[in-house]
């Protein structure tokens, strides 16, 4: 599940990607895969696709064009697969579809689309298979040698960045309106992108009304490493801690973060600057249990802390993916709210 991980070894990953493990059954190529029929909103989903040629610079500053918007598009990260899926668009193949289907819920994946393996190591093979029009990447730089591999196949790829902590929203923003770009679900996007912007702001609106007492918060997850506990603060620069600033709350985190993905590491006494602030954390129910909570439980650093004194340990609900698209993040929003101003 730690995103930022899965980043830094998929590009020696990919020297090995023709022999990753993955399905080999192929999808029909007269099959039309522009529904996501998971959604019964896309069901009734009436924007337009555009039908012209496109030309687009990707986010390494590369130049991608089609003859038309991609219709057979294969994904191989999990934010990028939400977003395919929020546009109203199911895709032939995706990377780990099982690992999307446990942390994702946002946008649920269809059954019968291909899975190519691990988003560390995608069975290319398997990928190419399933004849994509487009793949989408996450990647490192424009030389990041999964971008080679499948221009070798002459498949166009889609490059993007997956965070940045300098401004996160504008960044998973920018992130699905490129997807919209190549697939031609401009009309889509901009609608989608209107429901989140206007419900951030009421949000806002709801938590400044409710006047919370606390307003400062500290979000992370965790895990148990030889028996110690390692937390993963999010600081402003990650999308979960950008979101909290947003709706008026303050991240009692001000330790060091990385400038990608805006997170900071730390150990229990790291956690007792914090204040009063209220803990929040990501529900790991659904992968081995919030084991590093009942690790940290008789320490006495941590039951020193305020929030831990007063009961104000809160996790957001399981699925909420905080490295998503519009969707998830709407999740976050929601999740905010609930814990703050109800």
């Amino acid at each position: 599940m730690r995103k930022p991980f899965a980043l830094v070894t998929i590009l020696s990953a990919m020297t090995l990607a023709l022999v990753g493990c993955g399905t080999t059954s192929v999808p029909s190529q007269s099959a039309s895969p522009t529904l996501a029929s998971n959604a019964a909103e896309c069901a009734n989903d009436t924007t337009k696709t555009s039908t012209g040629a496109v030309e687009l610079t990707d986010d390494f500053g590369r130049t991608v064009r089609l003859d038309k918007p991609a219709e057979r598009v294969a994904v191989l990260e999990w934010q990028q697969i939400e977003d395919v899926l929020t546009l109203c668009i199911t895709p032939v193949a995706v990377a780990d579809a099982k690992g999307y289907s446990t942390w994702v819920t946002a946008e649920t994946l269809p059954e019968g689309v291909v899975d190519v393996g691990t988003r560390q190591e995608p069975n290319l093979d398997t990928l190419v298979s399933t004849q994509p029009d487009l793949v989408i990447v996450e990647a490192n730089a424009a030389d990041d040698p999964i971008i080679g591999q499948l221009e070798k196949y002459g498949i166009p790829v889609l490059a993007t960045i997956g965070a940045d902590a300098k401004d996160p929203i504008a960044r998973m923003l920018t992130t699905f309106d490129l997807i919209a770009q190549a697939t031609g679900r401009e009309e889509r996007a901009e609608i989608v992108t209107e429901e989140f912007e206007t419900h951030l702001k009421e949000a806002e609106a709801e938590i400044a009304a409710a006047e919370p007492a606390i307003t400062e918060f500290v979000y992370l997850d965790g895990w148990v490493d030889g028996g110690n506990v390692s937390l993963r603060p999010f600081g402003n620069g990650s999308l979960v801690g950008a979101i909290g600033t947003r709706l008026g709350l303050k991240n009692a985190w001000t330790g060091e973060t990385d400038p990608v993905y805006g997170l900071g590491t730390t150990d229990i006494e790291g956690m007792t600057t914090i204040g009063d602030a209220t803990i929040l954390h990501t529900s790991t129910t659904a992968e081995a249990g919030d084991t590093f909570l009942a690790a940290a439980a008789d320490n006495p650093a941590w039951k020193s802390i305020p929030a831990v004194k007063e009961g104000r340990v809160i996790p957001f609900p399981e699925g909420i993916w905080t490295f998503g698209g519009p969707r998830s993040t709407k999740q976050i929003i929601d999740a905010y709210v609930d814990v703050i101003a109800k």
